[in-house]
């Protein structure tokens, strides 16, 4: 029990003391041993700790961003593969794409975290020694101040001069300064090997971090290109018709069109077949399925003969052999093989009949600039722009 006491009576005489020194320090009234080279190595580790921790905590808020991405883009592969119906073109290579990119994610979340955050974590866990030794050296040498001051104020005494005791006084200086040495001297060692290390360290995470990067990207680019070139195959069946549903075919069906009820086709004419049908209501149904029964719906343009222009038409800037533009004001569904289909507000380029002698009353021939597909069209569907 007396041990435990002395020693911890020991202990808080020796923080005593040191504090005591310090303030002396501090106030300018005792000097203190200085290092300008040691000063330095402990700027530079401070530097160095300060750079690690602020790495290591943007790495682990850019993993956990990655992985937050990771699940965004799995659930929207997901939900494009779920709405993405079966007949559409690709169907069943969707999935295996967004497999694909899932595996890509993993990886890349996977590399970063086992070679770049944790080897961070293992460079950052020297620090804490090092700075350990670095505030014992601190305590070492205000004990070392501390029994320099000592010896010094003995040996400055006037008058008859206590030798046992100033021997006693120079053993403990002697050992106090020994005890500095040794730390003083080890971190002069360890702070510029480990401040150097720095850059090997960087050089290793930096060279994997941006080639897991590379890699990622560059697989990710392939994918999106592959589903890009999915998407515009099915652009393309989709502006041919192809994945009309069985409801707009048969709304289609019923639609009383010019060409099937107003302007006989001429293929109509030279079979000699009747024009028109007379049951239907005036007026014709649009492509929105509402009826127009204008004064000008339902009648055939009269006077449009080969290369008749119409007013208000712009016959400059066209390419050769254009006459002039339209654009579609109705939707038109074409009935016969020789015509055009075309939506609403759709752009058609006005030709000239190969054999001006076909051309009948109503009826243009046209170039869709969407597709450059060529046929007939009723011109009472469109305006001239």
């Amino acid at each position: 029990m007396e041990t435990k006491s002395g020693s911890v009576t020991r202990v808080l005489s020796k923080k005593a003391g040191r504090a005591k020194e310090r303030l002396l320090q501090n106030f300018g009234k005792a000097d203190r041993t200085t290092d300008q080279l040691f000063e330095l190595y402990n700027n530079n580790f401070n530097k160095q700790q300060n750079a690690a921790i602020r790495l290591q905590k943007e790495m682990k808020n850019y993993v956990t961003c990655l992985r937050a991405l990771q699940s965004a883009n799995k659930g929207v592969m997901d939900s494009l593969a779920d709405i993405y119906e079966p007949e559409w073109p690709g169907h069943d290579q969707l999935p295996v794409k967004g497999q694909a990119l899932e595996i890509y994610w993993e990886d890349l979340c996977h590399k970063l975290n086992d070679q770049v955050t944790i080897p961070l974590s293992t460079y950052l866990s020297q620090f804490s020694e090092i700075r350990a030794k670095i505030g014992k050296r601190g305590r070492k040498l205000v004990d070392y101040d501390s029994a320099r001051h000592t010896v010094e104020s003995l040996e400055s005494k006037t008058g008859k001069k206590d030798e046992i005791k100033i021997a006693k006084s120079r053993e403990a200086m002697e050992e106090a300064r020994r005890l500095y040495d040794v730390l003083n001297k080890e971190l002069h060692d360890e702070l510029p090997a480990l401040f150097d290390s720095r850059i090997p360290f960087l050089i290793a995470s930096l060279q994997t971090l941006f080639a897991a990067e590379t890699v990622f990207h560059g697989e990710n680019a392939k994918i999106y290109a592959q589903l890009g070139e999915l998407i515009d195959t099915m652009a393309i069946e989709a502006q041919k018709g192809s994945f009309h549903s069985t409801s707009t075919v048969a709304m289609n069906q019923r639609q009383l069109t010019p060409s099937a009820h107003m302007y006989p086709s001429i293929k109509q004419q030279q079979s000699g077949e009747p024009n028109g049908d007379h049951s239907s209501p005036k007026g014709i149904k649009r492509g929105d399925g509402q009826l127009d029964s204008s004064p000008e719906a339902g009648k055939p343009v009269e006077g449009l003969g080969p290369n008749v222009i119409p007013a208000g038409a712009t016959t400059t800037d066209l390419p050769p052999g254009v006459l002039y533009k339209v654009r579609a004001t109705y939707k038109y569904v074409a009935e016969d093989g020789d015509e055009l289909n075309f939506e609403a507000g759709e752009i058609i380029r006005v030709v000239e009949f190969e054999d001006p002698e076909e051309q009948e009353d109503g009826w243009l021939m046209g170039m869709k600039e969407s597709s450059g597909e060529k046929g007939l069209f009723p011109a009472n569907f469109t305006r001239p722009i």
